[in-house]
């Protein structure tokens, strides 16, 4: 028999499944962007703002440098380093916290009497939502001069520590779907399958996992925020260190949580497994389905504790949704995998099974979606942070995948209902012929020993004893041969029934999506959110405020050059901004409004009125997107047109101008 694919078109049977659920999707992202205008919700914190600013030059050396950032974070005696042009400390290496008025704030004292140069700053902390972060910048004393100290290029939580610990952190979240989805599939879906082996393989392996896996995190806490060094992964003062912080508890916490679910997968699979008697098994049922959302909605807890929801805006509504999320998650993926399995390792699989698992994704997905509307509020916050932001941009993959998931889901759900339709048929045909397969069925037992071994074949045939008695062991042995040759019938059957096949290979696909959706929704979790993002954009780019006269003059200059990665932005100021000797340092911006490095930048000062210029300024490149240049003579008061030539290749440069009064 050929296997058709189910038609897509109407049917009576079919539940508007892929349309509710992909409807419900979109409009959690719509609507989570056109509610985006409340305050900011920072989730990694962002460096805001700094005194002095980056490449600010300052007449004498400061007493302090302090840090303000977008959140609260934890700091340690080394969090802020200050280095002279040589290399050396500069600061006492004591972090002060002196947050006030709803700003984080954060300073170090500077030693006394030092030299002028280009001093270096550079920071470590963790964020609020438990991730580390790290900055550098640089300002100058008198003149920026030349330096020893290199900008760090590597991020916190980078190198090999970082590496293990994603890895852990993938781990874990496959590890509580496996668990927590495989758990509701058989209290839920199929009660039966918690006596089948590759149904207690798939749980108890999700277990393992998740628990490998925070262990592991436990110990690479204090390397992954802190040194970068595997070997410290087991110095017991870093992880009391660890233990004394939210992501510390909450990882202890899903240890004592996992020992609690050890005995939640022993009676499921154990006296559950095992229980005939109806009353009891439902009673039993209702017992491990509270015990089992109980486990399960506090190991999610431990998620939303340490992470992105436990920041920010409305933390107390964010964690409770936050939990749902990820519960729902694990219904609907982790129960696929279960589905997979069963249709794939197990003999008696019913359709029954596959359209309450079909009941139970739909209602996952709709949690989904509400959830997802909330969070994409939170995290995303506005239409340029959607493409214009990493965070926003792994969303849009993430909402593909669903879209795309629950279409496959639809093509699944057709199959069931053939399925479906087929054992229907089967029943009433069984049930018309009841008195007959009655007749059929207890006409052997009349026949006795002899008449059995006389109608058996070659193979089949059961030694009797010479009173006509039959050999019990003999027997017992040719049961289980036959019950063999009947499973591997049974077998045959099913693989070869044409609806069955297109069942497991449209589950198959969900599968492989659903892996797909995981890692993407792990690296969304490990991502800085679309709404900070654009906060510390914001925070680090300095505007172009109406020039004071005798003052600083400050200009943030667009240009395009024409060739490949040609746009940007010159950030320039102009210090003290008066007639006599100025210092002028200028900062380009790619698109991504990150350190753009061009081959060539020049300046030019025209005094337009009086026929002066234009007097040409050739800066030096400090660091990568910063330029500088000392000594630059303003000779009289006046509105001067200061033009920028930029250079991104060979062949490709432009010049753009802007007037400013001076002195």
């Amino acid at each position: 028999m050929t296997a058709t694919a189910p038609r897509l078109g109407p049917s009576p049977i079919r539940r508007p499944l892929a349309a509710v659920a992909l409807l419900a999707t979109l409009i959690s992202l719509l609507f989570g962007l056109v509610l985006a205008g409340a305050s900011p919700a920072s989730a990694h914190a962002a460096l805001t703002g700094s005194d002095p600013q980056d490449g600010a030059v300052v007449a004498t050396a400061p007493e302090e440098v302090t840090l303000t950032f977008s959140e609260q974070i934890a700091m340690g005696d080394d969090s802020i380093r200050v280095l002279d042009p040589s290399g050396k400390r500069a600061d006492d290496g004591a972090p002060r916290d002196l947050t006030s008025g709803g700003a984080v704030r954060y300073g170090v004292q500077l030693h006394s009497g030092l030299p002028d140069g280009t001093y270096t700053v550079a920071w470590q902390a963790v964020s609020a939502d438990s991730h580390p972060v790290s900055g550098a910048f640089t300002f100058s004393v008198g003149a920026p001069s030349e330096t020893t100290v290199a900008l760090p290029s590597n991020e916190a939580g980078g190198g090999l520590v970082g590496a293990l610990y994603g890895i852990a952190r993938y781990a874990a979240y496959a590890g509580f779907i496996l668990l927590a989805g495989g758990s509701a599939f058989v209290l839920a879906c199929w009660q039966r399958g918690a006596g089948a082996l590759p149904m207690q393989r798939l749980v108890v392996r999700g277990w393992i996992t998740l628990t490998a896996a925070t262990l592991a995190m436990l110990l690479l806490r204090s390397p992954y925020t802190g040194s970068g060094k595997l070997g410290d992964a087991f110095d017991l003062d870093g992880l009391q260190a660890v233990l004394d912080t939210k992501p510390g508890a909450a990882l202890v916490s899903r240890l004592l949580l996992l020992g609690a679910s050890a005995l939640f997968i022993a009676v499921l699979f154990g006296a559950y497994a095992k229980r005939e008697d109806e009353k009891e098994k439902q009673d039993l049922t209702f017992g491990l389905a509270t015990g089992g959302a109980v486990i399960a909605t506090g190991i999610a807890g431990t998620w939303a504790l340490a992470e992105h929801a436990s920041t920010g805006i409305q933390p107390g509504i964010a964690m409770p949704v936050d939990v749902l999320h990820l519960l729902a998650v694990a219904a609907w993926l982790g129960g696929l995998v279960a589905l997979l399995v069963a249709l794939y390792r197990t003999p008696d699989i019913t359709s029954g099974a596959v359209r309450r698992f079909s009941r139970m994704a739909f209602g996952s997905v709709v949690v989904l979606a509400a959830t997802g509307l909330y969070q994409s509020w939170r995290q995303v916050g506005s239409w340029s942070a959607l493409t214009g932001t990493r965070y926003g941009q792994l969303l849009l993959l993430k909402v593909a995948l669903v879209a795309v998931l629950v279409g496959v889901a639809w093509i699944s759900r057709r199959w069931t209902a053939r399925l479906t339709e087929r054992a229907v048929s089967v029943s009433l045909s069984v049930s018309a012929d009841t008195d007959t397969a009655a007749d059929t069925a207890a006409a052997p037992s009349a026949t006795d020993a002899a008449g059995t071994a006389e109608t058996a074949g070659p193979d089949e045939a059961v030694d009797a004893a010479p009173d006509g008695t039959v050999d019990p062991e003999r027997a017992a042995q040719l049961s289980r041969q036959r019950a063999a040759l009947t499973a591997t019938k049974e077998k045959r059957a099913r693989d070869a029934d044409p609806d069955r096949s297109g069942l497991r290979r449209s589950v198959m696909v969900e599968t492989g999506i659903a892996v797909v959706l995981l890692i993407v929704t792990t690296i969304l979790t490990s991502t800085e959110p679309g709404r900070t993002e654009e906060e510390a954009a914001r925070g680090n780019t300095t505007a172009a405020p109406a020039p004071v006269t005798g003052g600083q003059v400050n200009l943030s200059l667009p240009f395009d050059t024409g060739g490949q990665n040609g746009k940007g932005t010159v950030r320039l100021d102009i210090s003290p901004g008066g007639t006599g000797s100025n210092s002028v340092h200028l900062w380009i911006d790619g698109t991504d409004e990150r350190p753009l490095d061009v081959p060539e930048v020049k300046l030019a000062f025209t005094l337009e009125s009086k026929d002066i210029g234009p007097l040409p300024v050739a800066p030096d490149r400090l660091t990568e997107g910063h330029w500088t240049a000392s000594g630059v003579q303003i000779p009289i008061a006046g509105d001067w047109k200061v033009a920028v030539t930029v250079r991104t290749s060979d062949i490709d440069q432009t010049t753009i101008s802007k007037n400013v009064k001076i002195g």
